[in-house]
């Protein structure tokens, strides 16, 4: 790695610590080049201004998400909701990081975040027809409600109660309570016997 790549893996770091502390708004570049032991004019000259940098950091701690590794997927959706909630427990500065790019407007929300939603919606879409997941209610909802349920008890939410990481137990209670309420939220109806 040279010099320069060295230089932004720091800053990108640093911003990562920022970021989910402050926000956008509330980031400050100075602070963020201190932590990175650069000068701040390099920041804008590698990432043009706060609000890319932000933008850079969130895209590349979801790389992870957006490739399927924890997005919802519609063969299993319990699996998955289980999947997207251990990555919630243990990233809670990425959780952070997601709550912030919502709040804040100025914030751009990453392609690859929308072409990953989309993609999963379209994914639901194709398993309610084919009668693998329930049409009960609408895919982008059923989408809505599994990573709500997967997410609901990270420290960035204002309704679940944060979990303590080292309590095992009650975070395999509460997994497996999200999975099995995606579990019968998703499972389509089961057919009526004929008579």
């Amino acid at each position: 790695m040279g010099k320069a790549e060295a230089t932004k893996e720091r800053i990108l770091e640093a911003a990562m610590a920022e970021f989910s502390a402050y926000g956008v708004a509330g980031a400050r570049v100075d602070r963020i080049a201190k932590t990175a032991g650069c000068n701040k004019n390099l920041i804008y000259v590698y990432f043009e201004n706060k609000e890319t940098l932000f933008t850079t950091v969130l895209d590349n701690h979801l790389s992870r998400v957006y490739s399927g590794a924890v997005l919802p997927t519609p063969d299993d959706l319990p699996a998955q909701a289980g999947r997207v909630f251990d990555f919630a427990m243990q990233n809670p500065d990425v959780m952070r990081l997601l709550a912030w790019s919502n709040l804040e407007a100025q914030a751009a929300e990453p392609a690859a975040r929308a072409q990953a939603r989309d993609s999963k919606v379209a994914g639901i879409t194709a398993a309610q027809a084919d009668g693998k997941t329930s049409s009960a209610f609408p895919p982008d909802f059923l989408y809505t409600v599994v990573m709500t349920l997967a997410t609901a008890y990270t420290a960035a939410n204002p309704f679940g109660t944060p979990l303590d990481p080292e309590a095992t137990s009650d975070t395999q209670t509460l997994r497996h309570h999200i999975t099995e309420a995606v579990r019968l939220i998703t499972t389509p109806p089961t057919q009526e016997p004929a008579r």
